[in-house]
């Protein structure tokens, strides 16, 4: 049994007031933050990375309990049983994405088997994600975000710190890096290895891609790399849903749910067939579990924007939970002889005075383009799902419409 099975459930949790806004918007980030370790300690075959998982696995059900119990003390009414209903579906999604997580993990820490294949799943260029403690001479110690300028300089950025057993998600320009946190870091391939080695007085050792030398087996990683992408895409904009009530997205949500199903059939097939020419059929046991694990996720994504899919009121805390958030996902249909429509979109920033970033494209003949993996055109009929600010927002609508 790993050290952290068996913590996280016999500690105990006593109630004591919160603010369920508060622990909402932290599930988020945590549910969000969880997903992105996990898989890159897959592709990494990085055991620091997994570990980290766990670890964040288990601050999420000390997250869901404390939620539980604050939700269970606002009943006061039928009507609020009603109006809360949905916040619980939140929570227990959130804890089921943890949990899955957690299992993908474990892949690599029970060593339960992975192909080497799968490190050539990193796409060429890709941001890398490392894990790194803080060095007690490195230049970054004592410095705040702003003061390093990290992103601004080298691109990279500091996703989460952890000081002790306590997380700083989404630090910002005034959150502090101190020696002995541990950092975790996404940022270029070409430039993070610098950045990693100045944090941490060590050299960097990037993970080494093997091709794989079957062509199910190929298709099978590649396939899981995508309903990655889509599962970890249905939770932003299961999120999005559910904070400004958009029927719009819920639906989207349910569309990349059915299309993750889809893709898993295809994947379980060339996973057997590749099993019939490997030399060790049992290292790809890894991918099964990957499959079901990433099935999990879309599925708790369609439980997060249920409340919106069966079109029952958002409740005030949820609402409130919006104000966290600087940036929104938004969904927009672009009308033929639109000023987008015939518009280049370069690493998902469109050819326009508009600040927003193209996540995503819907092609009704096509199904989903995942504008980080590849440069696309608008055109007419194409559903985009985009991020920014909300003032970038509504100006990126009216360029829509023809």
């Amino acid at each position: 049994m790993n050290q952290f099975e068996g913590e996280a459930s016999s500690a105990p949790i006593e109630y004591e007031p919160v603010n369920v806004k508060d622990v909402l918007v932290e599930m988020k980030d945590t549910a969000e933050l969880l997903i992105d370790l996990s898989y890159s300690a897959v592709l990494l075959s990085s055991e620091e990375i997994a570990e980290e998982v766990l670890r964040l696995e288990e601050r999420m059900d000390v997250l869901e309990m404390r939620a539980r119990m604050g939700l269970m003390m606002a009943v006061r009414s039928p009507e609020d049983a009603e109006q809360l209903a949905p916040v619980l579906g939140i929570v227990t999604a959130a804890d089921d994405i943890s949990d899955a997580a957690g299992d993908i993990a474990k892949v690599v820490l029970e060593d339960i088997g992975l192909p080497e294949a799968m490190r050539a799943a990193l796409p060429e260029a890709v941001e890398t994600l490392v894990r790194g403690v803080v060095n007690t001479n490195s230049e970054y110690a004592g410095q705040t975000l702003e003061e390093i300028d990290l992103e601004s300089e080298t691109g990279v950025r500091v996703i989460a710190l952890r000081r002790g057993d306590d997380w700083l998600l989404n630090p910002g320009p005034t959150t502090r890096i101190e020696a002995d946190d541990v950092a975790l870091l996404r940022g270029p391939d070409v430039v993070i290895g610098d950045v990693y080695e100045s944090l941490t007085g060590t050299a960097y050792e990037p993970p080494v891609a093997e091709s794989p030398d079957i062509d199910d087996l190929e298709r099978a990683v590649d396939t899981i790399v995508h309903m990655k992408n889509l599962s970890e895409l249905a939770v932003d904009l299961a999120y999005s849903a559910v904070l400004f009530d958009s029927d719009a997205l819920a639906e989207e949500v349910r569309n990349l749910e059915v299309e993750v199903d889809a893709l898993e059939s295809r994947f379980e097939a060339w996973t057997l067939r590749a099993a019939a020419d490997a030399s060790d059929p049992v290292s790809l046991r890894g991918l099964i579990h990957l499959g079901s694990a990433t099935e999990v996720i879309s599925d708790a994504a369609v439980d997060i924007s249920e409340g919106v899919l069966r079109n029952i009121d958002v409740h005030p805390v949820v609402q409130m939970a919006v104000e966290e958030s600087d940036e929104i996902i938004t969904r927009v249909e672009v009308e033929s002889n639109s000023d987008l429509d015939g518009t280049a979109i370069t690493a998902g920033v469109p050819d326009t005075e508009s600040t927003m970033s193209v996540i995503a494209i819907r092609r009704p003949e096509e199904g989903w383009v995942l504008v980080g993996d590849a440069d696309a055109e608008v055109r007419g009929g194409d559903i985009l799902i985009s991020k920014g600010t909300r003032t970038a927002a509504t100006a990126f609508e009216e360029l829509a419409v023809a």
